[in-house]
């Protein structure tokens, strides 16, 4: 796939960072990171807790994210057509896109399908293409009143169980990018980025359902299903590097943690455990400066 970096080093994103700016990256997992699902799915969440956690409460709101988040995906985001054809980023195929006007577009009668061809690949790109604009919409514009309400009183429900996990990982990346009145201005400028190991449609259905459509833009979303961890962050490396840009992995795998250390970036491991050093509630935006300025500092002083 290494074809398509090109798209990515033309995108309107890393066209304002190659300057001289300094700018932090930062690139998160998704799942047991970001949010919890499957954790609460085989009641490991619940089981770390000592039985202070109702295990099949917790089994429960994983199986009402489970069909949530496939909802979401079959109605409004062409997934039961497009799941045998993922892709690691949502402009992976924007050369096919010749930018026609998807207003009166009808994607039901467009007979997309294999062979998985050019004239299909613009078909697709035209789906991601739309996918975007919805991300971009958010769900109080695609969903009708009463998903509204099964959504947000599920978030509600699981942001209470998880002692607030959900809330303080948004409020985290509101701090990263500097939209929190807790965060300090600086002098630097910051991006969230997500490299999820799930496929890419259903990881930007979980950005809006578990609100961080806000704090991660969709092109900002990548899917290492097929490619590896390491592959996209040699992507999110060659997108926005510069001379004073600064990298930093955050999640809960060995993946993630071994792409990290491949691309000399700090990494900081998340782990739901009550007494873990690092989860949610509980991470903070100096903890990960700290984390970044050893790594940053250090390769410094070397060079």
């Amino acid at each position: 796939m290494d074809e398509i970096v090109p798209a990515l080093a033309t995108s309107q994103a890393s066209t304002d960072v190659l300057t001289e700016q300094p700018l932090n990256v930062y690139i998160w997992d998704m799942d047991e990171t970001l949010i919890l699902l499957k954790s609460l799915l085989d009641g490991s969440y619940a089981g770390a807790f000592d039985g202070l956690k109702d295990r099949e409460k917790s089994v429960e709101i994983g199986k009402r994210w489970e069909n949530l988040i496939l909802e979401l995906c079959d109605e409004h985001f062409f997934y039961e057509e497009i799941e045998n054809y993922n892709e690691p980023y949502l402009n992976a195929l924007s050369e096919y896109d010749d930018g026609r006007d998807l207003t009166s577009y009808d994607f039901e009668a467009d007979c997309f399908s294999s062979p998985y061809d050019d004239v299909n690949k613009k078909k697709l790109a035209y789906r991601h293409r739309a996918i975007g604009e919805k991300y971009a919409k958010g769900l109080e514009k695609i969903l009708d009143q009463h998903m509204v309400k099964v959504w947000n009183d599920l978030y509600s429900l699981t942001d209470k169980y998880t002692d607030g996990w959900l809330s303080s990982a948004h409020k985290l990346l509101e701090e990263a990018l500097g939209k929190s009145a807790a965060t300090p201005t600086t002098n630097s400028s910051s991006i969230n980025c997500i490299v999820t190991s799930g496929s890419l449609i259903p990881s930007l259905a979980k950005c809006l359902l578990y609100r961080l459509d806000d704090v991660v833009s969709a092109e900002n979303v990548y899917s290492s299903w097929e490619v590896g961890k390491l592959q996209c962050f040699k992507w999110i490396k060659e997108r926005f590097d510069g001379p004073n840009v600064r990298f930093c992995a955050i999640g809960d795998g060995h993946e993630e943690c071994s792409a990290a250390q491949v691309m000399k970036w700090p990494f900081i491991k998340i782990e739901f455990q009550p007494d873990a050093p690092h989860r949610f509630p509980g991470l903070d935006m100096a903890t990960v400066q700290t984390y970044m300025d050893v790594i940053y500092e250090s390769s410094s002083k070397d060079g």
